[in-house]
């Protein structure tokens, strides 16, 4: 049943992902006053997320650089958009609930890949094979970070089952203490109890004997008259 249930879940999240697909569409952006054409796209993920995972993809089409929030690849190979080096600049713009990613391929002489061109295509697809991506490792991300938490909710009630059960080992030493201590107090009032009456014997024996003294003195001064 376990198992159903997670292949189940897995379906859900498959569907529900399929169902986000992004929408890349043509644009221009000034970057450092400079107006360039080229495509944007809009994910549901934190900038931060988006910025490791797309440094890693322009990394791989030749050296970049990042400057005030620029990214650079200068002779850029991408063979899918062109057979020949070109220039790649993007910027990144968002938050954590969504970034909007923009991207101009320079294929040279400010020629951009626009629609229309073979090149804007094989661009398009580019950005939208890098949103299904980064689409699909935020899903991992935030699926990693509740199974973390739940675990370590997991753990917090674990620990706290550990200490009832040590507070209740404690409890019981204390209970078996506190009914020896009752006990001996009750055998202590008992003894206690003992005592007064045997004191009160006491009391009404030295009493008795103090009347016979004192009665006994005075027949010894009742002879000397």
């Amino acid at each position: 049943m376990k198992t159903n249930w997670i292949g189940f879940w897995a379906i859900l999240m498959l569907a529900g992902f399929g169902s986000r697909a992004q929408t890349v569409y043509a644009g221009e952006q000034t970057i450092e006053k400079n107006k360039l054409s080229g495509l944007f796209l809009t994910l549901p993920v934190d900038e931060k997320a988006v910025s490791r995972e797309w440094e890693q993809v322009l990394r791989s089409y030749g050296r970049m650089n990042l400057s005030r929030g620029v990214f650079r690849v200068t002779n850029a190979d991408i063979p899918s958009v062109s057979s020949e080096p070109i220039n790649l600049t993007s910027q990144l713009k968002g938050g954590k609930a969504s970034t909007t990613l923009f991207a101009s391929f320079d294929l040279g002489s400010g020629n951009f890949a626009r629609p229309g061109d073979p090149s804007y295509s094989a661009a398009e697809t580019l950005l939208k094979d890098f949103a299904a991506k980064a689409l699909y490792n935020n899903e991992v991300r935030i699926a990693e970070e509740s199974f973390t938490e739940a675990q370590k909710a997991h753990q917090r009630s674990v620990q706290k089952g550990e200490r009832l059960g040590r507070d209740i080992e404690r409890n019981k030493r204390e209970k078996e203490r506190l009914l020896r201590s009752l006990d001996e107090n009750a055998k202590e009032l008992d003894q206690l109890t003992k005592d007064v009456d045997l004191n009160k014997t006491e009391q009404e024996n030295a009493l008795t004997e103090m009347d016979v003294k004192k009665k006994n003195v005075e027949t010894v001064k009742a002879k000397k008259q």
